[in-house]
């Protein structure tokens, strides 16, 4: 009943004319992100994180979780229209949504994406606002040694759902525990590896990091693969499914808000993981498998509600445990942050309007996101008409005014620029730089955490043993561990990447 009454005062901050604002800008800008192919949402909540500096915290962060579940929204839009997926999420829409549109069926495919991404979007939000409360109360007792146990988990994990070379990956996170050690000592004070600049004395900034890690080396990369598509544009009138296709789709997207709630509550797990596990768990239960790839509306259906289950239990582990499940959640914990409210077990209770409030949001901005997607589609497929070579210099201009704003410092728009050449060329050998932006994220806490322990316990090294939270994460990390050397001595990392590469061999055709 409580939880009612919390439910209903984040309504009466949502509902306000000012936060409805922010929550239609987010997700407009969320669906255009998403439709673009090149920007994707981690850039494009980065791109808009200066501008909500002079806005109240709430009205910040329902911006940018706008953006966030918007942009799933907004990516299966191409992949269906033109196999091109316009964020990393919707690669496994192409396969069946387009073979949809080919057929005719356009409308209904963006009918079905639309309506299990509203199915998936909403559940999730009403698992987070069941299961946070109850996880929040859990992470009070835990004291720094099992934080910190529990933050090395999250990037094992993240090295273990990774695509591609186990050894990349690590080193990737290697590289960004590294930069997180430059500036200040937050336990001595003592400045480290700033090679006297005192613009580096808070570290590396993160928004010109993730811009120009993400944002840039996009930009670099779709140059390479820009190319004249012609969009099928399905009118109004032919979005309605067949009785048959809605029959098709009904317990795919049930199963894919479970798949999906599941996937996100585990940092590290991308929404790509629980689109292929939806896809290949509704291809296994099928009557008839061999339609899938030739257009099965379940191949829609599925894995486009997981994409957006996973958008709102992905959030837990931000809200709860301060620790970002993937990297477009890293830009949310950058704005808690700018604006002073430190997410983790203690924001329910210190910050109920934002936690609340953000939950409110989130119910109505999918509602916002259904009449957005669905009858104004034609609007956003024009969009995919104008030339990358005309999108590609505005997207680097307001970039490079957006790092600028952050601190009026030229030193973050060299970094980065040097950072999206760094990550063309990460990229472009085969290197993922998601690990790299969490490893940076977390650096800081799990250095923090580590040395903490050892002051309480006079440099004992047992204090990591103690405790039941403890011994629970280190539990869950020799399971980690056991189940990493499994995969790679049955090839998991080569087997994924050969699944996601026909998709973009087909899609550069």
């Amino acid at each position: 009943m409580q939880t009612v009454e919390y439910l209903l005062h984040g309504f009466a901050i949502a509902l306000t004319w000012k936060n409805l604002f922010f929550c239609l800008v987010g997700c407009l800008w969320g669906t255009i992100v998403g439709v673009l192919p090149g920007v994707g949402p981690l850039a494009g909540m980065a791109l808009l994180l200066p501008l909500t500096y002079k806005l109240d915290p709430t009205g910040a962060i329902i911006m940018l979780a706008g953006i966030f579940y918007g942009a799933m929204y907004g990516g299966s839009t191409t992949s269906i229209l033109m196999r091109m997926p316009g964020e990393a999420a919707s690669v496994i829409t192409c396969i069946d949504g387009y073979e949809m549109a080919r057929k005719g069926r356009a409308g209904p495919a963006l009918f079905l994406a639309g309506a299990g991404s509203f199915v998936g979007g909403t559940l999730s939000v009403l698992g987070l606002m069941l299961f946070a409360p109850v996880l929040a109360d859990a992470m009070l007792r835990v004291g720094p040694a099992a934080e910190f146990i529990l933050m090395v988990f999250a990037l094992l994990v993240v090295s273990f759902v990774a695509v591609g070379s186990r050894l990349k990956v690590v080193a990737m996170i290697v590289v960004g525990l590294l930069l997180a050690t430059i500036g200040i000592d937050s336990l001595t004070g003592w400045t480290r590896f700033t090679f006297g600049a005192l613009e580096l004395s808070d570290g590396l900034n993160f928004v010109a990091l993730s811009i120009g890690l993400f944002g840039v080396s996009e930009i670099l990369l779709s140059f390479e693969e820009s190319l004249k598509v012609k969009p099928i544009k399905p009118t109004l009138r032919q979005l309605l499914p067949s009785k048959e296709e809605l029959r098709q789709s009904r317990w795919p997207i049930a199963r894919g808000s479970v798949i999906g709630f599941i996937f996100g509550i585990f940092p590290g797990v991308s929404h790509i993981v629980s689109t292929f596990v939806s896809y290949a768990v509704e291809k296994r239960l099928s009557k008839h498998p061999e339609e899938f790839g030739h257009g099965a509306p379940a191949g829609v259906a599925g894995p486009e509600t997981a994409n957006n289950a996973t958008t709102g239990s992905s959030l837990i582990p931000l809200l709860v445990l301060g620790i970002p499940a993937i990297p477009s959640t890293a830009i949310l914990l950058s704005a808690f942050l700018i604006h002073g409210v430190q997410p983790g077990p203690q924001l329910i209770t210190e910050h109920p309007e934002v936690f609340w409030g953000l939950i409110a949001s989130m119910y109505i901005g999918n509602v916002i996101l259904v009449a957005l997607n669905v009858p104004l589609v034609g609007i956003f497929v024009n969009l995919l008409r104008i030339p990358f070579g005309y999108l590609a210099p505005i997207i680097l201009l307001i970039s490079i005014i957006g790092v600028y704003s952050v601190n009026s410092n030229i030193l973050d728009v060299w970094i980065m620029l040097g950072a999206g050449v760094v990550g063309y060329l990460l990229r472009k050998f085969g290197y993922d730089v998601a690990p790299l932006l969490l490893a940076l994220v977390l650096g800081d806490r799990i250095e923090t955490n580590f040395r903490r322990s050892l002051t309480i316990s006079d440099g004992d090294y047992t204090i990591f043993m103690q405790g039941s939270a403890a011994r629970v994460f280190i539990c869950a990390l020799a399971l980690v561990l056991i189940l990493q050397g499994i995969a790679m001595a049955a090839g998991y990392g080569k087997r994924a990447a050969a699944a996601r590469s026909p998709t973009k061999a087909g899609n550069q055709k």
